[in-house]
């Protein structure tokens, strides 16, 4: 019977973690492979917006309806709901750099196949929101796995800086790309923004083809699609962090979303709006997240995640009300300069809260768990307000959107609370998982941990338990139980409850350095002779 070894000193390899909030803005990109993937990035995200700026306004050409305007942001943002889960599976359990590459031919098929539909004057409606939603699984696949590689490209404390200037970058692009899809409808037609968006989608796929990522070799089978979603569900279950967080995104974006979806009629709405009108108002949304991005890291000594959180939700609840009822477009455009500084404070704070609370084993599963939630959010909610719009006023719509949101989010800060200490992530091999030479069938496993403690302290004991079961839940396993010994009151057996043997090993390398402090405490309540003892059961079926 395998018992387990007392731990050695916790040495953790991630950098320091003190003043993080001090570095440059810009640090990350003096790394050499950060500065090309985020080039990368730049560039699919400029090409993303020119994508969603033709079709938006393509959309306005063929019907005057608001709701199929707005569903053109929901069939962009849907796919992304409901495929990125198995996308984060993927991204988790195959090789990232083949699976960032195909996701840039995906898009650039997309857009030529756009391309040849408006040229040959095919475009339908229904066959826009159709090619969209196709675009959408493109971005459904591609943002998981660039979430997951960027906590790889930089050390810890650089990591706010480093989502900072992706946000940057959306943000760029969100200039960039309506303008140059602005000035290409104008002067050549749509069907040359979805050219041009097939060959930068192209250029992205073979720049990534240059990044020499290295695949950490397990000597563990790969694991199964159902098992890795199952898995990465279960571990944002048990993170109080990351339910907070996912919440919070879920209501932030669920009612910011009425701006973008609204905002093409917006723009008509204005004297003399235009093409360029709507190009301008995006354009200066984007400019106010670039220039809130520089005052970020000041923004976080000064207040904490959460207060970033409420009063950038507060801001751009303000907002979008002066956008509503704008009497001109000066006044729009400092609307919406201020709109964008409040979504990428707002975003980039929870997005920092999300990414501090996953190991790298779960990471693409739980940022496209996090992706889902916005992408939920941002198609329930272009839909809703939408509908809205349409059974009365686009000004009535962005109104109420703007009053329930900043409600939404002070209930979210009351009642949803994230009450726990930062985690060590940091991965550890201390616990050495058990070697046997028979070949062992993939049935579920049964593992017991007996403790004796001293029955004054029982509940203590109980309390911290909890702590063990969602540590054991997060790490994969199928059930977790505590068994009272009622003729010894000091007897308590840990029960855990794996899907494969393949699968009780596998735990032992997503222990952190969180983990073996908590066995520590576990330990510290054993009064027993010899340590606790470590007995592996598999189910028998016949």
């Amino acid at each position: 019977m395998p018992i387990e070894p007392l731990p050695e000193p916790v040495l953790s390899s991630q950098p320091p973690r003190s003043g993080p909030e001090s570095l440059s803005p810009f640090l990350p990109l003096k790394r050499p492979v950060f500065r090309m993937l985020w080039s990368v990035w730049l560039t699919a995200n400029i090409a993303m917006w020119m994508n969603d700026v033709a079709s938006a306004w393509m959309m306005t050409s063929m019907t005057a309806s608001p709701i199929w305007v707005a569903l053109v942001q929901t069939a962009s943002t849907l796919p992304v709901f409901l495929l990125g889960l198995p996308s984060g599976a993927f991204a988790d359990i195959l090789d990232r750099r083949r699976y960032f590459i195909l996701t840039q031919f995906w898009v650039a098929a997309v857009a030529i196949i756009l391309s040849v539909a408006v040229l040959a004057d095919l475009m339908t409606p229904w066959l826009l929101l159709a090619l969209t939603f196709a675009n959408g699984i493109g971005l459904a696949m591609r943002w998981p796995v660039f979430a997951a590689i960027v906590p790889d490209l930089v050390p810890r404390p650089e990591l706010p800086a480093a989502l900072a200037l992706n946000g940057i970058a959306m943000n760029a692009s969100r200039i960039v790309g309506p303008l140059i899809a602005g000035a290409i409808i104008a002067s050549a037609g749509s069907a040359y923004v979805f050219i041009l968006n097939a060959l930068m989608s192209l250029i992205c796929g073979f720049v990534i083809m240059r990044w020499r990522y290295e695949r950490v070799p397990s000597t563990l089978e790969r694991e199964r699609l159902i098992s890795a979603m199952r898995v990465g569900i279960q571990f944002v279950r048990q993170s109080s962090r990351l339910k907070a967080v996912l919440l919070r995104i879920f209501l932030f974006f669920f009612h910011s979303t009425a701006l973008l979806a609204l905002l093409p009629l917006v723009a008509r709405g204005l004297q003399g709006g235009d093409a360029g009108t709507f190009t301008v108002l995006l354009a200066s949304m984007g400019s106010g997240a670039i220039v809130a991005a520089m005052f970020l890291p000041r923004l976080r000594r000064l207040m904490s995640r959460d207060a970033l959180v409420v009063r950038g939700a507060t801001l751009q609840s303000a907002s979008t009300l002066v956008v509503a009822f704008a009497p001109n477009v000066y006044v729009a455009v400092a609307a919406m300069f201020f709109a964008g500084m409040a979504w990428i404070t707002t975003a980039n704070s929870l997005s920092v809260s999300a990414q501090l609370g996953l190991p790298d084993w779960v990471r693409a599963r739980g940022m496209s768990m996090y992706q889902m939630a916005i992408m939920g959010a941002s198609a329930t909610g272009a839909a809703v307000w939408g509908q809205v719009a349409t059974l009365q006023t686009v000004q009535i719509s962005l109104a109420i959107a703007a009053v329930t949101g900043t409600v939404a989010m002070l209930a979210a800060e009351r009642f949803a609370v994230d009450r726990d200490i930062e985690e060590d992530l940091t991965p550890s091999r201390q616990l050495k998982a058990p070697v046997l030479d028979l070949p062992i069938q993939k049935s579920n496993v049964v593992v017991t941990i007996e403790y004796v403690i001293d029955p004054r302290h029982a509940t203590e004991f109980q309390q911290l338990m909890q702590e063990s079961r969602r540590s054991r839940l997060r790490q994969g396993a199928l059930k977790w139980d505590l068994l009272h010994d009622i003729a010894q009151p000091g007897r308590y057996i840990e029960q855990i409850v794996d899907e494969s043997w393949t699968e009780h090993l596998r735990r032992f390398d997503r222990v952190t350095a969180s983990d073996v402090a908590l066995r520590e405490r576990k330990l510290a309540f054993h009064i027993g002779d010899a340590a606790p003892l470590v007995t592996r059961y598999m189910i028998e079926n016949g």
